[in-house]
């Protein structure tokens, strides 16, 4: 009898102790909670009140949005913004560094949310000056952005709740690719070009969004060997200098020089290991340098790329 009331006590104090754990970690909400103040880029407190009609001025914001189920609320996305799918389908507003105000302004947003890359200025002045809630958040090029960015996003939108879970999902997805290519035997030069077109032809080095993908996926960026900072134009001295064995390229400037014949067509390419033996690894722009809740799975696929040994029992 005396053992049959200690395990009732032992059985109820684990209920209280489990209630107590549930309590302590709410659910997700189940719509945003406003008003929500947070502190945007520039250090101004930014309160939102409402979020029904809101419009993303860049892809990779919007992103984020859709992920944290709002995407029902979404009225407007710029030209980047090509994931989810319904994300492409909202009404345009043009292209997040050359935006015009009226076309914002005429679906009457609630709230305006975008990153720094976002502009021009003057565009964002307008919206503010309009009236319109507008949230500009930093735009930070660090691997552990593709969670940070969910984070601040929910509490922008009313649901840190559902943020907190999505962005731990995300941080342990991101850190189980880094495990994965830290296994790999193999480090190779990688040369992250950013092309559109004759236009634009731009080689990546440190602290690119490319670059801070490749060091995660245990490449070696020719960029960062070369001393470039950010971007700079391609020049066929510098690509044959720095001999790169892996050419990465997002899909839509692979697409815009018309595939790798095009592209071995830019002077000095073709002369380097990767141009003789065609060795272009190309993917979606957003998935590539959206650095968000695609993060992890777009490291794992750069790094099975990059290194073909992690493959090798995989299956």
């Amino acid at each position: 009898m005396r053992r049959l009331r200690t395990l009732l006590a032992t059985g109820l104090a684990l209920l209280a102790l489990t209630a107590s754990s549930a309590a302590a970690a709410p659910a997700p909400e189940r719509s945003p909670v406003l008003p929500a103040r947070v502190v945007d880029a520039s250090g101004e407190r930014i309160t939102v009140r409402n979020a029904s009609r809101i419009v993303v001025l860049n892809g990779d914001v919007a992103e984020v949005v859709f992920a944290l189920g709002l995407g029902d609320r979404v009225v407007g996305t710029d030209i980047s913004a090509t994931y989810p799918a319904a994300a492409a389908r909202r009404q345009r507003i043009g292209y997040q560094r050359t935006l015009s105000a009226e076309g914002i302004l005429s679906l009457r947003p609630t709230v305006v949310i975008g990153n720094t890359t976002a502009g021009p200025a003057s565009v964002i002045r307008q919206i503010r000056d309009a009236g319109v809630t507008t949230v500009i958040l930093p735009d930070d090029d660090r691997v552990a952005s593709s969670w940070l960015k969910i984070q601040n996003v929910g509490r922008a939108l009313g649901v840190p709740r559902r943020a907190a879970k999505l962005a731990k999902a995300t941080k342990a997805r991101v850190r189980a690719a880094q495990r994965r290519a830290a296994r790999s035997t193999s480090r190779p030069k990688v040369a992250m070009l950013y092309i559109r077109g004759s236009r634009v032809q731009l080689l990546g080095g440190k602290g690119s969004r490319g670059d801070v993908m490749i060091a995660a996926a245990r490449g070696r960026d020719v960029g960062v060997e070369l001393g470039i900072k950010g971007t700079r134009p391609i020049t066929a001295e510098s690509l044959v200098a720095a001999a790169p064995e892996v050419l990465l390229i997002p899909q839509a400037g692979l697409d815009s020089v018309g595939g790798i014949n095009g592209l071995l067509r830019i002077p000095g390419i073709a002369q380097t290991p990767a141009g003789r033996n065609r060795r272009v690894l190309a993917f979606d722009d957003q998935y590539l340098l959206g650095l968000g809740p695609r993060t992890g799975p777009a490291i794992r696929d750069l790094s099975s790329a990059l290194h073909p040994e992690l493959l090798k029992g995989s299956r």
